[in-house]
C-alpha cells in the first residue's frame, strides 16, 4: 500500500484502486463540486450526502437555482444527487456560488445582519434553529443563524 502526501485539505490513500478522501469542510466540498459541474456544462453532480447539504439543495430547488436533487441510498452515508439548472440557451443559472462560513471562522448574522446579495437578485444561505432557509425565508420567519454560502 502507497500512501500520497498529504496536499491541501485531502488526503489519499491508493490500494489497489481504492481511493479515499477525507475533507475538512463538508459544505465548501459541495459548493465546490456545484461549481465545477456548472462550469463543465454537467447535467448532474454526485456529492456525499448529509442533512445540511440536502437543506441547502432543498433551498437552491426552491429558489430556482438547481432543477432537482434526490438521495441515493448506499451502504454509507449516501450519494446527493443534484441536477444542475441552465436557461433555455444553456446560459448558466448559478453564476457564483461561494462559502461565507467556515471552520475555522463561523460567521453567525441576526435578523437585521442578513446581506442581501446584488441587492435582493441573489441569496445566502443559513443554517437556522429552524433548518436551512434561505434568506428571503429567515426575513419572513424572523430568524437569524449561520450564514452557509451566497449564491447569484
Amino acid at each position: 500500500m502507497r500512501e500520497a502526501p498529504l496536499v491541501g485539505a485531502r488526503w489519499t490513500t491508493i490500494s489497489r484502486e481504492v481511493w479515499r478522501t477525507m475533507w475538512s469542510d463538508p459544505i465548501a466540498d459541495m459548493l465546490t463540486r456545484i461549481r465545477n459541474g456548472v462550469r463543465a456544462g454537467k447535467t448532474e453532480v454526485k456529492i456525499p450526502s448529509s442533512k445540511v447539504k440536502v437543506g441547502i439543495a432543498e433551498v437552491l430547488k426552491s429558489e430556482g437555482y438547481v432543477q432537482d436533487y434526490d438521495v441515493i441510498e448506499d451502504a454509507r452515508q449516501g450519494l446527493l444527487r443534484v441536477t444542475l439548472k441552465y436557461s433555455r440557451f444553456g446560459e448558466q443559472v448559478i453564476h457564483k456560488i461561494g462559502r461565507a462560513s467556515r471552520p475555522g471562522r463561523r460567521l453567525y448574522v441576526g435578523l437585521d445582519g442578513l446581506p442581501k446579495v446584488l441587492g435582493g437578485l441573489g441569496i445566502s444561505v443559513v443554517s437556522t434553529s429552524q433548518g436551512v432557509l434561505s434568506d428571503r425565508e429567515c426575513r419572513r420567519r424572523g430568524v437569524g443563524g449561520e450564514l452557509l454560502c451566497t449564491v447569484y
